[in-house]
């Protein structure tokens, strides 16, 4: 009941450290009420201090000034009444009134400028500087776009005052300036304080990243703003109060190339849609939006289904219609309201921007795989190359496909494309009518574009839709009495079940049982081989590269024979080498080595480069994974050069792939990423789709990560699980664990919000994707790490707890469950959520008796420590002191469980924690004792412990010094330490010591 001040008050505290957001705004507005019941101005102007607040950061500003009026009236009549705090907070607030009045298109412009004298008149009567009262008149002037640059001289040359806004905010509002002016650079350099998370405040860094977004990207600055896209939007997701950066958010996918991500944010934060008390946020919003809508209008997506109002469905034409209504006629009032068309101004020049990149970005995170994405598009690269147009005859076409498939050309894809899409469009009637004398039979050319959708088919994984194609195709050709194609049809038939990511790295976890199935059809291999070479002696007639010939089997046919029978050799020695590296099954080598041999003798006897190239990446392959390097790297050098001097580089990115890998193989790390983006750009620059990027990517990213180029190594990952998400739901669980690597890669570059950011998207997704429920538990641990890390104590405990609950069902791993129960329980004490700790403490301590955790047990139990000390103080002691006795308890049971455990650190980190609670209950000598004990037993860590051991001296020269006194005994032992430290490069550490010693001598 809020029958009593005191009961008010306690409401209003807990009510302070809710989120921002309707609960909180409610509540606010509840207490108001109570408070009006008591005759005390404290009470009454906290509650309206908070209500105030709440409508601020919750997208509902236009309601501030009506509060603020209230507190004024109180202010006036009783200034007294007011604490310190609230003293503050009304000078303070009159910007946020200012903020208000112009954010809202129904207040005058006169009565905004009435308000800023009103503030500069208070501020004067109080002794406050100006310097606020000209930071609003510049915003004024920014918002009409009447006389900015002098406006902003007059704020930005006066000097700070202790009530201007916060640094980092007026960091924020100078970058916005010279970002209106055009100038991106000066603008991004003004921000490196705020952007570099050195000037902070309750919104920032977090609304800087989302106005820096497009002069990052402007100026080329890729991985940054990703960065700022991953740690911005975690932070702005659902606030009503940060509508105009989530707006910002989907503006930039936009135009980065990631619409279906915008789409996914779009949805996240469709109510959003409904928070109309900060109109000129709510334009920004809108804006932010329509950028998106719209591009996908301009690419004929006016059909898809998107996210929108609630209560009405809506699609891509239907949503923009509403956009463009809405925000225009709140343009034009704010327009009205300033007598100047600066605000819709803005609103166009926004509307005018396209994508900004030739490919998208990749930002680490993939939007949720939903019908609605499933058909949203991908901003295609820019051509790095003149493509030739295509023939607009036919026959001509048809032709033009041959050629260029015969020497394996990309384009070649594209007429075929073209072709189908002609002869479907013709109909059966007309298909005939199409046909030049040149051109062959319809059969044939039908039995071509079943050959073509084979291929696409096995390039996406469906062997058997793949198979089934071909089949297909050979009984077309076969119809057509063309021989030797039938038999390369059939015989690519035969294989086509083993076609698999052969270029992706091999699973090490697979099981060679398993991974050894299909069965390799030898008998139809050797029966195929035997119909080539009678075709070839003089069987029926066939196509070659000069048209029709008597010798019965075109050589590219021939070539394809040999090729299956190559790969196949190829696959069956791959499998087997997992288990025998060094020396492969004498029988399946010496297959293989016939079959490769074969296979390379008829590609030169027929002068096939293409055929050549890749009977040596065969060779190589296979000499690398028996540890043969130089004899792999010769062939595939050989390979490349060949084809480059043969004019066919359109066929080398495989090659560079297999060398990159064989460098990789042979710890050439640097060579590796070198050759890796050779292969990437040559597949990019003939638009090979087929090319595996994404494995590609992915092993570019780990030997960037060994040659410590951190900002590689974390583009690479992430373009690779964007690759991964671009191949479907088959490809899931790499992209899973692609970015599971990206973030321990962030982690340990000191970036966990990015990380977070990243982890939050693999569980989002797990489930829905059918991920492995590993995978999924790996990412859950890293994702409550990193939030822990990140302070964000109550989302840690919640992964954590959820993470428990799913090692529940494990039979397997059970020490996790111990491990996670323990961290759980620190999560929980961070989150203030004693009662649940001390459960999960128990459920910890309960595991270990079975499933024993001694390093995760032994930390939490001496946090227990540590923080109930800080919570209760000497009323803390002996449970403190008794979490202690546990962890002690815990080492013991190692020691005698494993005599060879080091166990130096546990020991050592209860004796320091034991020293600070005995300082705490004021028992100063036992205290200086335990800190003298924990140094000794550092000792025994040699190098690794001597920075927790410098820790230790610190305690024990502050007790020892402060609490006891002695400062010349202090002051020695520093002396020593100081000197220690920087003998083992301990410098930050040393000069901590040294100030200790400095502030012990005054």
């Amino acid at each position: 009941m809020l029958n009593s001040i005191d009961a008010v008050m306690a409401a209003l505290q807990e009510n302070d450290a809710r989120p921002y957001g309707r609960h909180r705004t409610v509540t606010a507005e509840e207490l108001v009420d109570a408070a009006e019941q008591f005759d005390d101005t404290a009470i009454r102007s906290m509650a309206l201090l908070e209500l105030m607040e709440a409508y601020e950061y919750d997208g509902e500003r236009s309601k501030s000034p009506v509060v603020f009026a209230r507190v004024l009236k109180l202010w006036d009549a009783d200034p007294d009444g007011f604490g310190e705090w609230s003293r503050q907070q009304v000078f303070w607030r009159f910007k946020w009134v200012a903020t208000s009045l112009l954010g809202t298109p129904d207040v005058p412009l006169a009565a905004i400028r009435r308000w800023h004298e009103e503030m500069r008149g208070r501020y004067r009567a109080a002794g406050h500087g100006l310097q606020p009262y000209y930071a609003q008149r510049f915003h004024l002037a920014a918002h009409t776009g009447e006389g900015v640059q002098d406006a902003y001289e007059l704020w930005a040359g006066r000097p700070r005052t202790e009530m201007s806004d916060c640094h980092a905010c007026e960091i924020r509002s100078r970058a916005v300036h010279h970002l209106r002016q055009g100038d991106d650079a000066t603008a991004l350099d003004v921000w490196r304080p705020v952007l570099g998370g050195e000037a902070t405040c309750a919104e920032e860094p977090y609304v800087s990243h989302a106005q820096a977004l497009l002069p990052l990207l402007r100026q080329g600055r890729l991985d940054e703003a990703r960065s700022s896209h991953l740690v911005g939007y975690r932070f702005a997701r659902g606030k009503s109060g940060l509508a105009r950066a989530v707006g910002l958010h989907i503006e930039f996918c936009a135009l980065s190339g990631n619409e279906p991500r915008g789409l996914e944010l779009l949805a996240e934060n469709r109510d959003l849609f409904g928070a109309t008390g900060d109109p000129v946020s709510r334009l920004d919003f809108l804006t932010g939006v329509e950028v998106l809508i719209a591009g996908l209008a301009r690419a004929g997506h006016g059909e898809l289904t998107v996210s929108g109002p609630p209560g009405a469905s809506w699609t891509v034409d239907t949503l923009l219609a509403h956009l463009r209504t809405e925000a225009d006629a709140l343009a034009a009032r704010f327009d009205a309201r300033n007598g100047t068309g600066a605000v819709s101004g803005r609103r166009r020049d926004r509307l005018a921007r396209r994508p900004l990149l030739a490919e998208p970005l990749a930002l680490g995170v993939r939007a949720a795989a939903s019908p609605e994405l499933a058909t949203a598009p991908v901003v295609p690269a820019v051509p790095v190359r003149e493509v030739e147009p295509e023939p607009e005859d036919f026959t001509a076409l048809l032709l033009r496909a041959r050629e260029l498939q015969l020497v394996g050309h990309p384009d070649a894809e594209r007429l075929w494309k073209r072709i189908d899409e002609r002869l479907t469009a013709a109909g059966e009637d007309g298909a005939e009518a199409l046909l030049g004398p040149d051109a062959g039979p319809l059969g044939q050319v039908r039995a071509e574009l079943a050959e073509r959708r084979a291929h696409e088919a096995l390039d996406r994984g469906a062997w058997e839709e793949g198979a089934n194609e071909l089949l297909a195709a050979g009984g077309l050709y076969r119809r057509e009495g063309l021989a030797g194609r039938a038999l390369a049809a059939r015989t690519r038939a035969l294989v086509a079940e083993l076609v698999r990511e052969d270029e992706e790295e091999p699973d090490a976890s697979a099981d060679p049982v398993e991974s050894a199935a299909p069965v390799i059809d030898w008998a139809a291999l050797d029966a195929a081989l035997a119909q080539a070479e009678q075709l070839a002696a003089g069987g029926a007639p066939g196509i070659t590269d000069a048209g029709i010939t008597d010798a019965g089997i075109a050589d590219d046919d021939y070539l394809v024979v040999l090729q299956c029978r190559a790969y196949a050799a190829h696959q069956e020695l791959v499998r087997l080498l997992p288990e025998a590296p060094e020396r492969p099954p004498a029988e399946q080598a010496a297959r293989f080595a016939a079959a490769v041999t074969a296979y390379r003798e008829a590609a030169v006897a027929r002068g096939s480069v293409r055929r050549l190239s890749v009977a040596r990446q065969y060779a190589a392959d296979a000499a690398a994974r028996q540890g043969r390097i130089a004899e792999a790297t010769e062939e595939l050098r050989t390979a490349i050069a060949e084809l480059e001097q043969a004019g066919q580089p359109w066929h080398t990115p495989r090659a560079y792939g297999l060398l990159g890998q064989a460098l990789l193989q042979d710890d050439r790390q640097a060579e590796a990423v070198e050759v890796l983006h050779r292969a990437l750009a040559a597949a990019a620059r003939w638009a090979d789709e087929s090319y595996p990027f994404a494995a590609t990517y992915l092993m570019a990213g780990h030997a960037s990560a060994q040659t410590g180029d951190t900002g590689s190594a974390i583009r690479s990952l992430s373009e690779a699980a964007s690759r991964f998400d671009r191949k479907g739901p088959e490809a899931a669980e790499d992209a899973a664990r692609t970015r599971l690597q990206l973030a321990d890669l962030l982690t340990s570059a000191d970036r966990t919000a990015d990380a977070v950011a990243v982890l939050e998207s693999v569980v989002a997704e797990g489930a829905s994707v059918g991920l492995d429920e590993r995978v999924l538990a790996q990412a859950r641990l890293d994702l409550a790490r990193g939030l822990f890390t990140l302070d964000e104590d109550r989302d840690a405990a919640e992964e954590f707890l959820r993470l428990a609950a799913v090692l529940e069902g494990w039979t397997e791993d059970l020490h996790l469950r111990t491990m996670v129960a323990s961290e759980a329980a620190v999560a929980l004490l961070h989150a203030d959520r004693w009662e649940a700790a001390h459960a999960a403490r128990a459920q910890a301590l309960a595991a270990h008796e079975q499933w024993p955790q001694a390093g995760p047990v032994s930390a939490m139990l001496r946090q227990f420590a540590r923080l109930t000390a800080q919570k209760e103080g000497p009323d803390g002691v002996e449970s403190a002191l008794a979490r202690l006795a546990e962890a002690d308890a815990v080492r013991e049971r190692l020691e005698r469980e494993d005599p060879s455990a080091e166990t130096w650190y546990p020991r050592a980190a209860v004796h320091y924690e034991r020293s600070r609670v005995r300082a705490v209950a004021g028992d100063y000598e036992e205290a200086l004792a335990e800190a003298e004990r924990a140094i000794a037993a550092y000792e025994e860590g040699g190098e690794q412990a001597e920075t927790p051991r410098a820790e230790a001296v610190r305690l024990a020269a502050l007790i020892e010094g402060t609490d006891l006194g002695r400062l010349k005994a202090a002051r020695r032992r520093l002396t020593v330490a100081v000197e220690r430290c920087r003998a083992h490069g301990l410098e930050e550490a040393a000069e901590i010591l040294a100030d200790l010693r400095e502030r012990l001598a005054d």
